[in-house]
């Protein structure tokens, strides 16, 4: 294994295409985004009324457990007719609530303010959080540059999803876990709104020794199971334990979400037409694999920054019920990997890499395709690369040289 410096300086080199390309990403996502509220064709439509995505499925949440049935989240019947009275109409499909009671208090929180504005402030505060972590990470004008042109973005802030605070919490997890592990322990606790996104965290805790983070992570997750109780009652919990195996039934057996937009080995499996056991069969193989391979890079010496890398890319890689905004949190693997790189910065090869990784998140919307899995391998393999897990005669290539 090799051990790379991490200390990336204000001189760090870049070169101009890099950054070039990064401002005309970054500008380019925010005009398509300000043309499509100024259309009508994102938080509102023309009229002025809300368009349902993701985001009312939490605002609906929210304003359910505010009306004292917080248990009713988990109907989809019932859920469905919260989203049309959110919304002001109704629209096609629903957007069932799949997340445990302790997400209803930033559900509860943003239902207290009007649609529209709760939509703005939750995509404002979790952009901030995340570019804070992104910045935090790197150190260098190289992480705004890389939050604000990372084309996952889009995916997330048209719907309204929560790949900004996943990306948020987990990065600034890593970022703290060396010197803070304690508070690094809280974040993770705060992470398990999405309990499958932290799969490998007790893995690598437990390898690397981080003991304290551990023990307040499992406080935190704790305390805030205590207040969602007490908060909104038994009869919550209950119901979101039952909804658990008819949401996998759904959407991982029948099928709900169009197979391509999974960006996990499972998704691939089951569009090329295999059967559902042997999609799980190489979804577990991979996961298996990857967290063999993470329990040994973190008893190791590699760098942490590495091994920060290698988690929060193999986190997206385990899952099978993994979307484009999930993807988010690639940013945050490519954030440790140029940290990674120290003072002399990446190579020409391994900046070329990551932009076709970018690239590849780019054209979802024209392949239909779970091209956000080929992406998150071809980062993995930059990983592999810089931490000298994959032959040399690999690194010589063209690509990574």
């Amino acid at each position: 294994m090799t051990v790379v410096s991490s200390s990336p300086r204000a001189d760090w080199p870049l070169t101009r295409a890099f950054e070039l390309g990064c401002i005309a990403l970054a500008i380019g996502q925010a005009m398509y985004l300000a043309a499509s509220l100024v259309q009508g064709q994102w938080l509102a439509d023309s009229s002025g009324r809300p368009i349902a995505t993701d985001f009312v499925n939490v605002w609906a949440a929210g304003r359910q457990a505010l009306a004292g049935v917080p248990a009713a989240v988990y109907d989809v019947a019932l859920h469905k007719a919260a989203e049309i009275t959110a919304a002001g109409h109704d629209f096609e499909g629903e957007y069932p609530w799949l997340y445990p009671p302790t997400f209803l208090f930033v559900a509860v929180s943003l239902a207290l303010l009007p649609y529209g504005m709760a939509a703005a402030a939750w995509l404002a505060l979790t952009f901030s959080a995340y570019l804070v972590v992104v910045q935090g990470i790197i150190r260098h004008r190289a992480g705004l540059l890389l939050a604000c042109a990372y084309p996952g973005l889009l995916a997330n802030a048209v719907v309204g999803q929560n790949g900004f605070l996943s990306a948020a919490l987990l990065g600034g997890a890593l970022l703290l876990l060396p010197g803070r592990p304690l508070i690094a322990g809280c974040l993770i606790g705060l992470l398990a709104f999405k309990p499958h996104l932290g799969i490998l965290l007790p893995v690598v805790l437990i390898a690397g020794g981080y003991w304290r983070a551990i023990a307040a992570a499992t406080v935190t997750l704790g305390l805030i199971a205590l207040l969602s109780w007490a908060a909104f009652g038994p009869e919550a919990w209950t119901a979101f334990l039952q909804s658990l195996p008819v949401a996998s039934q759904s959407t991982l057996e029948q099928g709900r979400a169009d197979w391509g937009k999974l960006q996990s080995a499972y998704g691939i499996a089951r569009m090329i037409g295999a059967a559902s056991a042997i999609a799980w069969v190489v979804q577990g193989v991979l996961a298996g694999a990857v967290a063999v391979a993470l329990t040994a890079l973190w008893r190791s010496k590699t760098s942490f920054d590495l091994k920060a890398a290698a988690l929060a890319v193999g986190t997206v890689m385990v899952v099978p019920y993994i979307f484009l905004y999930d993807l988010v949190i690639l940013a945050v693997a490519m954030a440790f990997l140029l940290r990674a790189c120290g003072e002399a910065g990446p190579t020409q090869g391994e900046m070329r890499a990551l932009a076709l990784a970018g690239l590849l998140i780019v054209i979802f919307p024209l392949v239909k395709a779970p091209t956000g899995f080929v992406a998150t391998l071809v980062v993995t393999l930059v990983v592999m690369r810089r931490a000298g897990i994959i032959p040399t005669r690999i690194g010589s290539m063209p690509l990574w040289t």
